[in-house]
């Protein structure tokens, strides 16, 4: 990640508590799964509100997962305040490409690749013009 995208992130910070360890004391690896998701989910907050008003004004729009890749380079423990990092690198049609990171202070513990396609009545649409407004920044594509 380039120091722009850094600086444009959204930062999400994020307490572990014991819930989120396995029996080594260690961040369990799915438990990143689900401070990634809050992460996107408070960017898409940030940008658009709840996704519920979303769902509700857009007659059903919701966002899923389509694709995620993960590279696991350094554990998280208990008690360990990390900051999840999130920030768009594609817009498409109807997906998102968004960047993540899990960094405690400047280490980066987890990085993620993932794509967010937009779905109304299970089959793909473009992305809200509002949304895709709100996520184009520098070095973003629009397509």
């Amino acid at each position: 990640m380039n120091s722009a995208s850094r600086a444009e992130a959204h930062r999400l910070p994020v307490r572990v508590y014991y819930e989120d360890t396995d029996f080594s004391g260690f961040v369990y690896h799915a438990s990143y799964l689900r401070f990634m998701e809050r992460g996107r989910t408070e960017l898409l907050r940030g940008l658009a509100g709840d996704q519920s008003d979303l769902h509700a004004d857009g007659a059903g729009l919701v966002f899923v997962v389509r694709k995620m890749a993960l590279d696991y380079l350094r554990p998280a423990r208990m008690d360990d305040w990390i900051e999840v990092l999130t920030w768009s690198s594609d817009l498409r049609g109807a997906s998102m490409h968004l960047a993540q990171e899990v960094c405690r202070g400047e280490e980066v513990l987890v990085r993620a690749e993932v794509v967010v396609a937009c779905v109304r009545n299970g089959r793909a649409i473009r992305l809200p013009e509002s949304l895709r407004r709100a996520l184009s920044g520098p070095g973003i594509r629009s397509a």
